[in-house]
């Protein structure tokens, strides 16, 4: 079978480590040191870079590396009309250090006033097509999941929405046209990033997110129907992929537990065309869930991960790989590999050195070449 427009047997979920340079730029325009125009210089000139380095190391799927973010989701859904910024978030995770992000509280009607992500987009294939590659631009956006899972009925305002159908209605709507405007800017690959679903196979996670939602059966089936809702007006040749994470905040993690509890519902129900799933070590549970898998989608498998420097043994990858697609219909055909995550999914980055970022990628590219052969677009 051949891959989705956009999925590669050897791909990537987005972000990348910042460098130290651009975070003091970031530091600088906060204090009010520099202009917000500078600090887009700034980015402008280190996205180059490192669409530069991606491409050197063999990838085709190309990201700006979220280096324009703080946060892989706030820093996109701060935009969205109706929606505030208040307070931080709290964690059940006690092993978590570092900051915690922004409590999203809805506060109004939500609205997408103007597009949010077009010309991050516009620059960053600007970047691709002056390298004269051929490659994929990649753009990275938060589930709308994000905006509802972590709140309860008190932070959506009930003026605004004495019921949540309509919320949920202009959350789908909000999305749509972020898709058209991008579609029409020329993005063909959009990748959803939810923590959420992955959440809701974690026992404890599961059980307070039914203290604020209800049953979690019925919630994944809700968190299905809406990013169906999201998507559902996108061209034929645009793209969907969905990453499901686990938490990755400095080499970090959240929440663990296998997919079982949400397999149909992530398989069966939502329709994307290809799913980056976490599974680099015991917390992801076993390869089993992938027998829900329909003949006609793929998954990138994050066998390798960001959150630690060493090397992993190619004997093992491959291994892994292998016990993977035996539960797919089509075998490895239906399969690509990837890190679990991001190696940056907030500012600060995972613990580990930017060489070591890179020398991890490149093994991946070599471990791809090897299982599926130097094409990596079939």
């Amino acid at each position: 079978m051949s891959l989705p427009n956009g999925v590669y047997r050897a791909d990537q979920v987005g972000s990348f480590l910042r460098p130290k340079a651009l975070l003091e730029k970031r530091e600088q325009a906060a204090e009010g040191k520099i202009t917000p125009e500078q600090l887009r210089e700034a980015e402008d000139e280190y996205v180059a870079n490192v669409v530069k380095k991606q491409l050197d190391a063999g990838l085709r799927s190309i990201t700006d590396g979220e280096f324009r973010r703080q946060w892989f989701h706030v820093d996109f859904l701060r935009h969205l009309a109706g929606v505030e910024l208040r307070g931080t978030m709290q964690s059940t995770n006690i092993s978590v250090g570092g900051t915690m992000p922004p409590r999203l509280v809805v506060v109004d009607k939500i609205g997408h006033p103007k597009p949010i992500q077009v010309d991050d987009f516009r620059y960053l294939e600007s970047r691709i097509a002056a390298a004269g590659a051929k490659a994929t631009t990649k753009v990275c956006i938060p589930s709308p999941t994000m905006v509802h899972f972590r709140n309860s009925r008190e932070t959506i305002d009930e003026k605004a929405y004495p019921t949540l159908d309509p919320f949920f209605e202009d959350l789908a709507r909000v999305y749509q046209e972020e898709l058209d405007d991008l579609y029409k800017a020329g993005a063909r690959f959009v990748q959803l990033d939810d923590t959420n679903l992955a959440y809701l196979c974690d026992p404890k996670m599961r059980a307070e997110a039914e203290a604020r939602h209800g049953d979690a059966n019925v919630l994944a089936r809700q968190y299905a129907a809406l990013i169906n809702a999201a998507i559902s007006k996108r061209p034929a040749d645009l793209t969907i992929g969905i990453h499901l994470c686990r938490g990755n905040h400095r080499s970090q993690w959240f929440a663990q537990g296998g997919y079982e509890p949400v397999a149909e519902v992530l398989f069966k129900d939502l329709n994307v065309d290809a799913y980056f799933l976490e599974y680099d070590d015991a917390r992801s549970g076993d390869f089993s869930p992938l027998r829900h898998l329909p003949e006609n989608k793929v998954v990138v498998l994050g066998v390798m991960t960001s959150k630690k420097p060493d090397l992993e043994e190619k004997t093992e990858i491959i291994k892994r790989l292998n016990e993977a697609a035996s539960f797919c219909s089509k075998g490895l055909k239906q399969l690509c590999l990837s890190h679990q995550c991001g190696f940056s999914s907030t500012s600060e980055g995972n613990d580990l050195t930017e060489d070591e970022q890179w020398a991890k990628v490149k093994l991946e590219v070599e471990i791809a070449k090897e299982v599926w052969g130097d094409d990596l677009s079939i």
